[in-house]
C-alpha cells in the first residue's frame, strides 16, 4: 500500500481510541466474504469498414471469451476498524482488443489491461475502512464484497484507505452498475465522461471520506492517477498527480428514488488536444498526445445519475444519466468519452412467475469534445480510439440483457448490443455484439 501522508499522528490516535460496535466477525479472525466466477462469451459481427487503423474494431468481426475469478476477505480490529483484502485473476481477452469504441461492449474486460498484463492471480483491494458513529441508530448489514457482517450506524463519519476501485464508492446505481449481472456496457456501468483515476486493471490507492445519513450522503474521495493513459504504474504522492471527486446522494424517502451529484478534478501529466494538433500540423506528421504530456495538467467535470423504483420492492425501476468534461486534455484513465447521456429500466420476472430473473433495456449516447474529435480526425490516437481518419457522429448504443437465475448462486444471462457510429465514425458500422453470461457466486 503506498503511503498518504493525509493523516497526522493526532488523527490517528483519534482513530484508535473511537468506540467499537457490535459485530458478528470476531475481532483478528479474516473472514471469508464471498468468491465468484464470470465467463462472458461474446461475438462482434462484421462490419462495414471502408478503412481502419490500429485501434479500429475489427471489420471481419471477432468471437473472445472471457474469465473472471475473484476471492473476497475482511477482518475486524479494534476501535471499528476493519482490513479487506480481495485477489482477482482474469482470462480471455476482449472482442477487437477492447478498442475501436467510446463505450467498450464488455466491461468486465476492464481487469484484462487490454490483453497487455499477466494471467495470474492479483491483489485488487487493499484497504482500511473505518466509522465513527453520529448517532444511536443501527442498522443490520449482511456479509458481502467489502462488508462484514453485524450492526452498523446509520449516521457516521466513514474513512476507506488504501488500495481499491473509485466506482466501489462513486457513481453507484441500483440498476446498472455492475458487468458481472447487469449491462455489459462500460457505458451503462458507469458515467463514461467521468475519467476517475485508474491503473489499467481499475484500481488505484486513495482516501475516501464520507458523511453517512439514512436520507442523504457526501463523500470526496482522492486518488492517485497513474503516471500515463490507461498505465499500469501509479504515480508515488497526490502531490504529483491526483483525481478527485466530491459527489452528494440524496434520497428523500427510504426505498424511493436517488439522485447523485458528482463533481470531479483530475491533475496529471496529460497532453492537449489542440496543442498535439498544431504540433503535427506544423510538422506534417499524425497528432500523438501522448508526446504532449506535461505535469500538472488539469481536467474536470460533472455527472448526474438517478435511480427510480417503481415496483416489486424495487426488483422494477428505471435509472439514467448524464455526464460532461471539459474534453480539452486526453482521456486518461477510464473511457475516451467528453460527454454521456444513458437512460434505461431494470422489469424483475415476478411478472412471469420468475421472481429471481431481471430484464433489462437501456440505451446509451456518447460524444466527444470538438478538440478530441478533430485529434481523431487526423489520425491521432488514444488508448481505445484510432480509426487513421473520423467521420464524426455521436456513438449510440442499445443493450438488451436476460438474467436467467438457473439454480441457487447460479446465473446465466444472454446480452444483445447494437452499436451505431462505432467509435464515433459515421463510415464505419453498425456493430453487433451476441453474448452470453454466466455467472456464479457464493
Amino acid at each position: 500500500m503506498k503511503k498518504f501522508h493525509l493523516f497526522g499522528a493526532a488523527t490517528w490516535l483519534a482513530l484508535a481510541s473511537a468506540p467499537t460496535l457490535a459485530s458478528d466477525a470476531p475481532l483478528f479472525v479474516p473472514q471469508w466474504l464471498g468468491a465468484q466466477y464470470t465467463l462472458v462469451d461474446q461475438h462482434q459481427s462484421t462490419l462495414h469498414s471502408p478503412y481502419s487503423g490500429p485501434m479500429s474494431l475489427r471489420p471481419q468481426g471477432d468471437t473472445e471469451r472471457s474469465h473472471t475469478f475473484g476471492a473476497y476477505f475482511g477482518v475486524a480490529l479494534p476501535a471499528h476498524l476493519q482490513f479487506y483484502v480481495d485477489v482477482e485473476m482474469f482470462k480471455g481477452e476482449a472482442v477487437s482488443g477492447a478498442t475501436g469504441l467510446g463505450g467498450v461492449a464488455n466491461g468486465d474486460v476492464v481487469h484484462s489491461g487490454g490483453g497487455t498484463l499477466s494471467k495470474t492471480a492479483y491483489v485488487a483491494r487493499r484497504y482500511l475502512r473505518w466509522t465513527l458513529p453520529l448517532g444511536d441508530e443501527r442498522e443490520l448489514v449482511t456479509r458481502g464484497q467489502g462488508q462484514l457482517p453485524g450492526l452498523e450506524a446509520t449516521h457516521r463519519i466513514e474513512i476507506k484507505l488504501g488500495l481499491m476501485a473509485v466506482s466501489d464508492d462513486f457513481d453507484k446505481n441500483r440498476y446498472a452498475d455492475a458487468a458481472r449481472t447487469q449491462f455489459l456496457n462500460w457505458s451503462l456501468l458507469n458515467n463514461t465522461a467521468w475519467d476517475f483515476a485508474a491503473d489499467t486493471r481499475g484500481y488505484t490507492d486513495g482516501l475516501m471520506l464520507g458523511w453517512i445519513n439514512p436520507t442523504w450522503s457526501l463523500r470526496y474521495g482522492v486518488y492517485l492517477m497513474p503516471v500515463e493513459a490507461n498505465g499500469t504504474k501509479l504515480e508515488s504522492s497526490p502531490h504529483r498527480a491526483r483525481g478527485e471527486q466530491l459527489e452528494l446522494t440524496l434520497q428523500p424517502w427510504a426505498n424511493g428514488g436517488v439522485l447523485r451529484l458528482l463533481a470531479f478534478r483530475n491533475i496529471a501529466n496529460m497532453g492537449v488536444y489542440r496543442d498535439a494538433i498544431a504540433y503535427a500540423l506544423a510538422h506534417g506528421t499524425a497528432p500523438d498526445i501522448h508526446a504532449d504530456d506535461r505535469p500538472g495538467r488539469r481536467k474536470h467535470g460533472f455527472a448526474i445519475n438517478g435511480e427510480l423504483p417503481l415496483a416489486d420492492d424495487g426488483d422494477t425501476g428505471v435509472f439514467a444519466r448524464a455526464g460532461w468534461n471539459d474534453g480539452r486534455n486526453e482521456s486518461f484513465a477510464f473511457a475516451e468519452v467528453d460527454r454521456t447521456l444513458s437512460v434505461g429500466m431494470q422489469l424483475s420476472g415476478v411478472h412471469w412467475s420468475r421472481p429471481q430473473d431481471h430484464l433489462g433495456v437501456a440505451l446509451a449516447i456518447d460524444a466527444l469534445s470538438p478538440a478530441h474529435r478533430d485529434y481523431l480526425a487526423l489520425g491521432g490516437q488514444g488508448f481505445t480510439l484510432g480509426d487513421g481518419g473520423l467521420t464524426y457522429g455521436r456513438e449510440r448504443i442499445v443493450e438488451v440483457y436476460y438474467n436467467v437465475a438457473v439454480i441457487d448462486h447460479l446465473t446465466l444471462a444472454p446480452d444483445l448490443q447494437l452499436i451505431r457510429n462505432p467509435g464515433y465514425n459515421r463510415d464505419r458500422g453498425p456493430a453487433r455484439f451476441v453474448g452470453l453470461r454466466a455467472h456464479l457466486e457464493f
